[in-house]
């Protein structure tokens, strides 16, 4: 039993603000485990994995175009004197002592060209993977960031709505509240802020509807005789016990 009192359907407003409360409870659980948020989650967490990939991948390739050009550079001034060479030998402008070493010096300038083109070719067989890897790497980022989009959507989508059963929900209760009595109003939230948000429990069929268990006979005259503005508390859970049409006095 209580000293607090209460006309009848008083007490029945607050299992309306019961059932208000619980909702919320309800939709702030749903809010907070819509599956969308996970998926989510994983995907940014792929996203982030990715984009350290693409970052590698990009160096990888600045760096080989680097050195592709520093091979070509290398390259050009043995080219050029190859020909000079080459120019020189076929003018005759060349005395016959010096020909011979002139002509031992393009052929090393032949080799020497030929080992730099096999390097720069590998370089550029290198590159063209790398490139090629990258954009593997971009076109992944690319289709994650559309499902990611897509996801986000229709996760805010999901928000919006609850949110506004929230707010219609809230508005709802600030009409109710006023007319529930503040002490039995202060009775009901301080229950319910150590029973999981149920402070009050209807009483149907000999059974509380906040811990589900059924009234022992004692119990039940007592309430039975209990005046109908006295606020019951059920003995097992504590919280207040509201008659009902389907008490099963």
């Amino acid at each position: 039993m209580s000293e607090i009192k209460a006309e009848q359907d008083v007490q029945l407003r607050l299992l309306d603000v019961q059932a208000i409360d619980t909702a919320l409870s309800q939709l702030d659980h749903r809010r907070k485990t819509l599956p969308e948020h996970a998926v989510i989650a994983k995907l940014r967490s792929d996203r982030a994995a990715l984009s350290s990939d693409l970052v590698a991948s990009d160096t990888a390739v600045s760096d080989l175009e680097l050195e592709q050009a520093r091979a070509e550079k290398d390259l050009e001034p043995v080219r050029e004197r190859l020909v000079r060479n080459q120019q020189r030998i076929a003018n005759g402008t060349v005395d016959s002592k010096s020909l011979g070493s002139m002509v031992d010096e393009v052929e090393h300038l032949k080799k020497r060209i030929g080992d730099l083109e096999d390097a720069e070719l590998e370089i550029m067989e290198q590159l063209e993977t790398e490139v090629a890897g990258r954009q593997i790497l971009q076109g992944r980022l690319a289709r994650l960031d559309e499902e990611l989009a897509t996801l986000s959507a229709k996760r805010d989508q999901q928000l919006v709505e609850l949110d506004r059963d929230v707010a219609e929900r809230r508005t709802t209760r600030g009409e109710l509240t006023p007319q529930l009595p503040t002490p039995l109003l202060a009775l009901y939230e301080k229950i319910g802020a150590s029973h999981s948000g149920v402070g009050a429990a209807a009483l149907r069929q000999r059974r509380c509807t906040g811990c589900q268990l059924e009234v022992n006979a004692a119990d039940l005259r007592v309430f039975a005789a209990a005046p109908v503005d006295e606020v019951l508390r059920c003995e097992e859970c504590g919280r207040i016990l509201i008659r009902t049409d389907e008490s099963g006095f």
